[in-house]
């Protein structure tokens, strides 16, 4: 993981947050990157277990800053960022703590970014950590007619239908994203108003306003500690997704469609949930969600403390 001069320098920005076992095994991974230029970043998000220590005495070579205090997947980032900037980095990479990482998927992901001044992000091929040969994301894509976010090739078994050539897409998922230091420069960092979830997104919406490609580079493969067994989201879940998904739509200048889809969804989705039978346990999860539109309305964005019971 020693800077190559001839090569552009990325920075591998890591978030921990009481993962220790998880980010060992990826730090392990990114030892054997062949990228020449590679400077790995462990930011602890405020843990609160014995993370820093352990992966202090696991990996001393490796740069751990500490936030002090759980800022998110926005604000750990973040602080990654301005690190990256700070060392003179032409790259930041985010990088989930719970993935594993091919040797060279970092090469491929630099020489998609690197082939055109006009590709601002680059994104790997993301598989199941237990299905090794199964899709978690090919990319993203945007149905701005319904206001909702997908993933491309979920749950699809690899059979080479996306390819070996970089594709052009809405977006690529902040479990692992490349994006030219360059490109944060002009269209800013990961919006804090976020915390949790659509931060990319919204990321990704903005650099292609300002002119600039995303790839999801097929070549490059990592895989994600993520099952790919459907459970019941929690209501923090509920709650930052239902906001999140809400602040999206207007910082994206979504159209009245969008807004109007939206809403009719959220609608149905809470009766169902407070008439049919089978789902009228879900109290906290409507209830996160009720607190959800209520604080995008009222503009509370962040982290937010609630009680759900």
């Amino acid at each position: 993981m020693n800077a190559n001069q001839s090569l552009p320098r990325v920075v591998v920005i890591v978030l921990n947050w009481n993962g220790s076992a998880d980010t060992l095994c990826c730090l392990e991974t990114l030892e054997k990157v062949t990228y020449p230029g590679c400077e790995v970043l462990v930011v602890d998000n405020g843990s609160t277990d014995d993370s820093v220590a352990i992966l202090r005495r696991a990996f001393p070579q490796v740069n751990l800053l500490e936030t002090g205090q759980n800022l998110g997947f926005v604000g750990g980032n973040n602080v990654g960022l301005e690190f990256a900037r700070g060392s003179g980095a032409e790259y930041a990479l985010l990088l989930n703590n719970d993935t594993e990482v091919a040797p060279d998927f970092l090469d491929h992901l630099v020489a998609a970014a690197e082939s055109d001044p006009q590709v601002g992000i680059t994104g790997p091929s993301i598989y199941y950590f237990d299905e090794p040969d199964t899709f978690w994301s090919a990319g993203g894509s945007i149905d701005w007619k319904k206001g909702v976010t997908n993933m491309v090739g979920i749950n699809q078994v690899e059979q080479g239908q996306y390819g070996m050539q970089p594709r052009a897409v809405d977006f690529v998922t902040g479990c692992a994203l490349l994006i030219k230091m360059d490109v944060v420069n002009k269209v800013g960092m990961l919006d804090p108003r976020f915390f949790l979830y659509y931060e990319e997104t919204e990321w990704c919406v903005r650099v292609r306003k300002a002119g600039y490609g995303i790839l999801h580079v097929p070549a490059s493969k990592i895989w994600h500690k993520i099952s790919p067994v459907a459970r019941e989201a929690s209501p923090m879940v509920h709650y930052y997704m239902t906001r999140n998904r809400l602040l999206f739509l207007k910082l994206s200048d979504a159209s009245l469609i969008s807004w109007v889809n939206t809403y009719v969804e959220y609608a149905r989705t809470l009766t169902s949930w407070a008439l049919r039978p089978r789902w009228r346990g879900k109290i906290s999860q409507r209830q996160a969600m009720q607190q959800a539109i209520l604080d995008f309305a009222r503009q509370r964005f962040g982290k937010v403390e609630w009680n759900s019971g």
